[in-house]
């Protein structure tokens, strides 16, 4: 007997939602997506997408597209802010798929275009105000059910309203981002890393460099990337560091901040006719660029697990065993990142000549380390 066409309610169209709008009508359903905001547009910002991440757009058809919108990065190399002189640099050039910086808004307009030629109804202006396990959507416009309902909306998620649980913690740090003109910048992620506080800065298309820079302090910022700051306090902040990285940060004229929070993993991810993904399920810190690529593979496992099993509460039980232990083990890299970047003192010396020693010895050292999550491939 055929299998019954799905329908599937997707709350949110960033990437993950839309990622998982394109994986779902590749596999047969008829899809909505539910986004609140009137266009479907990304603050400015970059992001990093990683060899993990990429097997999944390549399988989605869009390898094509991602080239055309993107930068391939050539290394990771950290820095001595304080100096300005490079401690080390890592290759990236021999991954495959290749390891790219995008701009959001890049990324978003290639899935969105694929996703409605796939046929998805992408819906703007939806604002969600509640879910119901029994697959009802209650939006503003009125009710809508579907089989399946994935929350995609992100941290302030709705949908994980249903489920429950603790209140996210201040990590004792903020994050200032911006993006400034400046062309012929070298294909180099560098971390500009000072005790207490660090910056990220990587070239997008356009002669653009993305610039995200992360303080340690007691009071906090709000959650979200849509609080403009006085870029005064962004410069303070690292006033004792090199002329070039003060010479970048002079140039973020309208900085966002935010409070960076940790977020405890959801212990269960669906409840009825609906499930989670990404930052809905599993917030991350954004110390290990996976905040996206892990969106990205819970969006095309989550396709796969329900078409493959004969009940959505079978598909999505198994989707959270195969991602739970993964996105888990990806968190805690990132949070382990958070405290290696802002190291002081005789630490920060120690750290600093073995990455020195490591470059020297085993330029490739950075993305092996990282095996286990660059060369996974959810899509086998």
């Amino acid at each position: 007997m055929t299998k019954p066409r799905q329908t599937v309610a997707i709350v949110g169209a960033g990437i993950g939602g839309l990622t998982a709008a394109l994986a779902f009508a590749r596999n047969g359903a008829e899809v909505f997506v539910l986004e609140q905001a009137s266009e479907l547009k990304e603050v400015g910002a970059g992001i990093q997408i990683t060899p993990n991440g990429a097997r999944v757009l390549n399988a989605l058809g869009l390898a094509e597209d991602c080239a055309a919108q993107s930068i391939v990065a050539q290394s990771v190399q950290p820095m001595d802010a304080i100096t300005g002189r490079p401690v080390t640099c890592f290759d990236l050039s021999t991954k495959s798929p290749a390891y790219r910086f995008f701009h959001r808004a890049s990324l978003l307009t290639v899935l969105a275009e694929a996703a409605k030629n796939a046929g998805v109804h992408i819906l703007l202006g939806q604002r969600v105000s509640w879910v119901n396990a029994d697959g009802t959507v209650e939006t503003d416009a009125g009710p809508l059910h579907a089989d399946i309902v994935v929350g995609a909306d992100g941290i302030h998620s709705v949908t994980r309203n249903l489920f429950g649980g603790p209140e996210a913690e201040f990590t004792g740090q903020v994050a200032w981002r911006g993006v400034i003109m400046a062309p012929d910048v070298p294909a180099v992620a560098r971390i500009w890393m000072a005790p207490k506080r660090h910056v990220v800065t990587y070239p997008l298309k356009g002669g653009l460099l993305n610039v995200v820079a992360v303080q340690e302090r007691t009071d906090w910022a709000a959650e979200g990337w849509d609080h403009i700051d006085d870029p005064i306090n962004l410069r303070s902040a690292f006033l004792d560091c090199a002329s070039d990285l003060q010479a970048i940060l002079a140039q973020v004229e309208t900085p966002s901040l935010w409070g960076l929070f940790r977020h405890p993993v959801a212990p269960v991810w669906s409840k009825g006719h609906v499930v989670l993904l990404g930052d809905a399920a599993h917030p991350t810190l954004p110390f290990l660029a996976q905040g996206a690529n892990l969106a990205i593979e819970d969006a095309f496992v989550l396709a796969r697990c329900c078409a493959d099993h004969s009940s959505v509460q079978s598909a999505f039980r198994h989707y959270q065993q195969l991602r739970r232990d993964r996105v888990i083990r990806a968190i805690s890299a990132a949070n382990a990142n958070a405290k290696n970047y802002h190291l002081s003192g005789l630490k920060r010396s120690v750290a600093f000549a073995g990455l020195k020693t490591l470059g020297a010895v085993a330029p490739s050292a950075f993305v092996n380390r990282l095996g286990w999550l660059y060369d996974y491939d959810v899509t086998r």
